[in-house]
């Protein structure tokens, strides 16, 4: 207990030591340490003719200053010539980077107001970024992150790598605190101490699966089925061709032992399994081999089944005892659905499927049901087909043994055979390789001594594995392995801009791609500090992004900057959009997920997101997209068959979540277009703003054009929503589940009839019309979604919130190419190499 003491009081502790570091801003002057031994920054662009400080302050005075003076002080901003002296942009940069934004956006002058053409405009915007650039040079600010804690991406991942163990960390930790749409921001990673319980509570589980602990208690892992997934036909390509339903699962089980499979199935409201009007095969199996099968429902003699929604209303209306059989069934048919046997220790896949006889004839499609009806809920559905609807495997039972776990050969490189010396020396051997990876550095002898100390207790009361055990459990709790520390050089005075070590920086490229630990070749390059060689630095970010584990990249960075882990949590009304389920919803996400992994792969140029003519569908995607001839729910690459799609606007994950659950909204689209693809989010709404006039007037449906045409005519409305809402208008042709679609409401219950209009002026008069129209005009403002992109990518790489001083070498990296060039590895290599990756501003 002494020991565990420690270790809590010391993650205490480091709370208060990463408040000390969690700085924003910059600071008043910052030294650069070794000058000319860091990257620069270089101007994005040279002055353009007829662009000086004179010119440039001629246009403030005439169109901007009228309302950001000394007097108005509109939005809280001053551009008069005695606050703001454009001839010394540097000394005010974090107002003109706010000023170039807004101007990128087009939210300045506001619609109504005189405003420059847009050739003056953007030669302005490109004048003032070239004087951003230059002073950027001068007064070098890599920024200073905060200690960095793993979020529960990263600790699972770690843990996997570190073990060859995968685990449930949404089930082991807390989740984290997001900023700017992130997780991994350092600033927001806190510590508390209920974190602290969880994570000792997770190290003493992790460990025992580690070693395979024999002393393990049984326990039941439940995996639930959601019930809005059909399981009418096929729903894994990991369970047998010609099954039907089911769920593949894979487990880990973490010794020899007996288990229990357990299967539920699906039942309406009052606990009446459905689909028993006629027998149907259920089918387990483990890693493919057939457990064994048992039989779902009967056949019945006639008078033997109720009427349609009988159960639940016997009482009221039929003689209780009417149905005795049927009833006596129907409340107990998935009681005994178990297997018991002997599995080894491991990761195996657990199969459970009906075969694929069903109770509709083949080629005949079911019309969807509407979940949210009352009678839905009460169906027995007789004359339909059975589902499961949750399975638990419950063990280990009577546990003989754990030799065969990946996780022990990953951490028993070594096994004595001798006395107490020979232990100790593997020991040493087995812990010191596990520090070294787990603190990503070579362990020091003080790093191995204490783990020993830990092994030495486990020792004293168990066997070698269980001090292995121990000192495992002491070591996932130790702050060098939870967080990852940079620490100043003792000779670099404070506030100076210095170069990390390699060390550092093989943990940041691998967090970065990764979103895990480095592996051991990065390691050993690092150990032997030739990292820093920008060849060396190449080879290992392409090799590390042709590694599979590059797909955390997609899932992490692309699934938060496009906001795609909103899907999960999406509720479409499906009483409107009757056709939207569970498998819909899985189909959308891992469209997007292989769409964005296949251009990383292929290393293509940013703007093919937009503009691909291709994705991924399995049927039942293809079929919400109304793409003939694929069949099966393994996903394949297609190519659209006309242009009412293209590129990521037009995947249904997108469209959904960015729609309320029973109407699109063009405002929520234009700005999620606005946020995530133009890099220019508009200001957050007033606090008493209305609400859209009534769906109706005077008894005849208005389109939410016609409403929002309306609401923008109040003034204060109008500033944002001419920006907002032409860029959603575009995407109306979608519905809110990412359909096509010709009438407001088409393909619903509450179609209008109205025709659909997807086209929206900008404010700068530029008409967009339909998808096309809207990816041309993002096409045409290619370095602003270039800029967007790296804009986002850079945050997430360094996990601290981007200051105005970023800006230049968000430019510079950006513009290393034409847009249309800029392909993903030439952009991670220009981050990786970028100054506030490489460096580091130390406490000033």
């Amino acid at each position: 207990m002494s020991r565990w003491a420690v270790v809590s009081v010391g993650l205490a502790a480091l709370v208060g030591v990463g408040q000390l570091h969690l700085e924003a801003g910059q600071p008043p002057g910052v030294a650069a340490q070794a000058a000319g031994t860091h990257p620069s920054v270089q101007p994005s662009s040279s002055t353009p003719a007829g662009s000086t400080a004179s010119t440039a302050r001629a246009l403030l005075d005439r169109y901007c200053v009228t309302c950001h003076n000394a007097r108005t002080r509109t939005a809280g901003l001053t551009l008069d010539e005695d606050t703001m002296d454009v001839s010394r942009v540097g000394e005010g940069a974090a107002i003109w980077e706010h000023v170039v934004r807004r101007l990128r956006a087009d939210a300045m002058p506001p619609a109504g107001r005189p405003r420059p053409d847009a050739a003056t405009s953007r030669a302005f915007v490109s004048w003032l970024e070239t004087q951003l650039d230059h002073a950027a040079m001068a007064t070098l600010d890599p920024g200073r992150p905060a200690i960095h804690r793993l979020n529960r991406a990263e600790y699972a991942n770690v843990i996997r790598d570190l073990f060859d163990l995968e685990v449930d960390a949404h089930a082991l930790l807390p989740a984290d605190d997001e900023q700017h749409g992130f997780d991994n921001i350092a600033e927001v990673l806190s510590v508390s101490p209920t974190l602290i319980e969880r994570y000792l509570a997770a190290a003493q589980r992790i460990s025992q699966r580690v070693v395979g602990d024999l002393g393990l208690r049984p326990v039941a892992h439940t995996y639930p089925i959601h019930g809005g997934l059909n399981q009418d036909g096929a729903v894994s390509i990991d369970l047998p061709f010609g099954s039907r339903g089911g769920v593949a699962i894979e487990h880990n089980f973490p010794v020899d032992g007996e288990y229990i499979i357990r299967i539920s199935l699906r039942a309406q409201e009052y606990g009446y399994v459905r689909g028993l009007g006629e027998p149907h095969q259920l089918d387990v199996r483990l890693d493919g081999v057939r457990l064994g099968t048992f039989t779902v429902g009967r056949e019945w003699e006639p008078g033997q089944l109720p009427p349609m929604g009988y159960a639940g209303k016997f009482e009221q209306v039929y003689d209780s005892h009417s149905f005795p059989e049927w009833e006596a069934y129907a409340l107990n048919a998935d009681k005994g659905l178990e297997i018991r046997t002997t599995v080894t220790g491991g990761r195996h896949l657990v199969g459970i499927s009906f075969d694929r006889r069903s109770a509709l004839a083949e080629g005949i499609l079911p019309l969807p049901p509407d979940r949210s009806s009352y009678s839905h809920g009460q169906d027995e559905m007789q004359d339909g087909n059975p589902a499961v609807s949750g399975v638990q495997i419950i063990g280990p039972y009577n546990p003989t043994g754990a030799s065969e776990l990946p996780s022990r050969s990953k951490v028993f490189v070594c096994r004595p055979t001798g006395g107490t010396a020979e232990e100790e020396r593997c020991a040493r051997t087995i812990l010191s390789a596990l520090a070294r990876r787990a603190y990503r550095r070579p362990a020091t002898e003080a790093d191995v001594e204490t783990l020993l100390g830990f092994y030495d207790d486990g020792r004293a009361g168990g066997s070698f594995d269980a001090g292995i055990q121990a000192a495992v459990e002491r070591l996932l709790v130790d702050p060098e392995f939870l967080f990852r520390i940079e620490t100043d050089p003792a000779d670099v005075p404070p506030g100076t801009a210095y170069r990390i070590s390699d060390l550092e920086l093989a943990s940041r490229v691998s967090f970065f791609l990764w979103s895990s630990i480095p592996d051991d070749e990065l390691l050993d390059i690092a150990a032997r500090g030739q990292l820093r060689d920008p060849a060396v630095l190449d080879q290992q970010i392409r090799r590390m992004l042709a590694d599979a584990r590059s797909t955390a990249l997609v899932e992490n960075f692309a699934g938060q900057w496009l906001q795609l882990r909103k899907l999960r949590n999406a509720a479409p009304d499906t009483a409107t959009y009757t056709a939207f389920d569970e498998s819909l919803r899985d189909a959308m996400g891992q469209e997007t997920q292989l769409f964005l992994e296949h251009e990383l792969r292929e290393d293509r140029p940013l703007v093919n997101m937009l503009r691909a003519d291709y994705t991924f569908v399995n049927e039942r995607l293809a079929r919400h997209y109304g793409i003939p001839n694929v069949y099966g729910v393994h996903f394949r690459r297609v190519t659209y068959p006309d242009e009412t799609r293209g590129g990521l606007l037009g995947h249904a994950s997108i469209l959904t979540i960015t729609s309320y659950a029973n109407r699109t909204s063009p405002v929520v689209r234009g700005t999620w277009l606005l946020e995530n693809i133009l890099g220019t989010p508009p200001s957050p709404p007033p606090p008493d703003v209305p609400s859209l006039p009534s769906a109706r007037a005077d008894g005849a449906p208005r389109s939410v054009r016609e409403r929002l045409e309306q609401h923008r005519a109040n003034p204060v409305c109008a500033s944002c929503h001419n920006t907002i809402d032409p860029l959603g208008f575009a995407l109306e042709a979608y519905d809110a589940i990412g359909r096509w679609r010709t009438t407001s409401g088409g393909g619903t219950p509450f179609d209008t009839g109205i025709p659909i209009d997807a086209s929206g002026t900008l404010v700068d008069g530029t008409e967009i019309h339909g998808l096309a129209g809207l990816r041309h005009v993002i096409l045409s403002r290619g370095n602003q979604f270039v800029e967007t992109v790296t804009e986002k990518l850079l945050t997430y790489a360094l996990g601290r919130t981007l200051e105005h001083y970023d800006m230049p070498v968000v430019r510079q990296i950006s513009r290393q190419s034409a847009p249309d060039d800029l392909t993903w590895s030439s952009l991670i290599s220009g981050i990786v190499k970028s100054t506030p990756f490489l460096m580091r501003r130390s406490e000033s």
